[in-house]
């Protein structure tokens, strides 16, 4: 692991005009808030075939910011390639479905998806609970999967031939924050709280074994319950270990509550969370007791590149809103399986082949150049050009400074 400090950059996007602005689309295109099967507003063009790609992400409750950020950056994408297909003689249209962060509703709309012939790839999901028991679904129907965000190692660790992602694993994120939080934060006793999901539970296992190694003691291990308002419980306990840092395994709508109510009793050491916290929300939500948070994100710096700049500002012409940290890695996952299909229907003589071997296509892809990311797909579908990024809440504002990146 290769860990490099930096100063003064900033994670892409800016602070949210508020979750009501961020739930809903701009765009004019098709959304399902319901999970039911969405209606394409575009007909195809005259004489060619249409190439279905869902989206599966929150669309809706806690963590829609995110969820309705990864959909427009895939369809962004995917409007910017549809010039291309055309000329090959296929239309592409987006079918968005709102997974709710809820894994029997991932399920429900996985299976949904798999019953519609023409969509032949999905650009999701956001939680790791939802992603893998919704892949299982593509698996059984060929569906090529591309996720933006997930990070549980089970993900790409079932041997499924469809299930891909651009971005690291917990098993990279966990023991790079915990690496930061004894050597550079010199914390010695370390609380952590997780919210019990696979994605807050792999995370936080991951950084547990990676602290203790380093030299830190855990001095508390406590779960959460997703959608709870009140934390005082585990707060207590914390105050009663005093630990150098508190360490959050879940995302940032738990996480800024916890902030928030553990800042209002005193707890002034150093809060840590994962990619789960990178959200503007966070900072809608904690409000001033934000201040000295660390994440981990898998998520970069989109003003880092050239291309990444332009993303930017073409997100806010076409949506008139900033992009989270999440939209371009919904735009590169788009990116992404476009080039897996393109050259699936190229080595097919033009004509579209099943979805088999279009998800063997996207498994092949190498050396992919997107806005922001650079992506191969190893033999289980991980990306192994994925970095972690750590960033501290310096104010209340939205980016946080970044403070460091991680290369395996």
């Amino acid at each position: 692991m290769k860990f490099k400090k930096s100063v003064g950059l900033l994670l892409s996007g800016v602070l949210s005009m508020g979750i009501l602005a961020a739930c809903s689309s701009d765009s004019g295109s098709s959304s399902s808030s319901t999970g039911t099967t969405p209606t394409s507003t575009e007909p195809a063009a005259e004489g060619s075939k249409v190439i279905k790609i869902a989206t599966q992400s929150p669309l809706s409750g806690g963590s829609a910011i995110i969820g309705e950020a990864i959909k427009l950056g895939a369809q962004m994408k995917l409007e910017e390639e549809k010039a291309k297909f055309e000329e090959l003689g296929y239309t592409l249209q987006l079918e968005p479905y709102d997974d709710q962060a809820d894994p029997k509703k991932g399920v429900s709309n996985a299976n949904l998806i798999g019953a519609d012939e023409q969509i032949y790839g999905v650009i999701g999901h956001y939680n790791s609970g939802v992603a893998i028991p919704s892949s299982e679904v593509y698996e059984k129907y060929n569906i090529a999967m591309v996720s933006p965000a997930n990070t549980a190692v089970e993900v790409t660790e079932r041997g499924l031939k469809t299930v891909n992602r651009i971005v690291g694993r917990d098993d990279f994120q966990g023991p790079a924050g915990a690496e930061y939080a004894v050597n550079e934060l010199g914390a010695k006793k370390i609380f952590v709280i997780q919210d019990k999901t696979a994605y807050g539970t792999g995370l936080a296992e991951a950084f547990i074994k990676a602290a203790e190694e380093t030299g830190a003691e855990i001095v508390g291990n406590e779960g959460i319950t997703i959608g709870e308002k009140d934390f005082n419980g585990v707060i207590n306990q914390v105050l009663n270990k005093k630990p150098d840092l508190v360490f959050f395994g879940g995302l940032y709508a738990e996480g800024g509550i916890i902030i928030k109510q553990a800042r209002d009793k005193g707890i002034d050491v150093p809060f840590m969370g994962g990619d789960g916290m990178d959200s503007s929300g966070l900072v809608d939500i904690a409000g001033e007791a934000v201040k000295n948070t660390y994440i981990t994100s898998v998520a970069g710096d989109s003003t880092a590149t050239e291309s990444g700049k332009k993303f930017m500002e073409d997100y806010k012409a076409k949506f008139n809103k900033d992009p989270e940290g999440f939209s371009v890695y919904g735009y590169d996952s788009m990116g992404v399986f476009l080039t897996g299909l393109e050259a699936a229907i190229t080595a097919n003589n033009g004509e579209l082949p099943g979805k088999d071997k279009v998800a063997e296509a996207v498994r092949a892809v190498k050396d992919y150049k997107g806005a922001l990311t650079d992506v191969s797909f190893d033999e289980k579908g991980d990306n192994i050009n994925a970095k972690i990024f750590l960033y501290k809440f310096e104010e209340a504002s939205y980016p946080p400074v970044q403070v460091g990146e991680v290369s395996q």
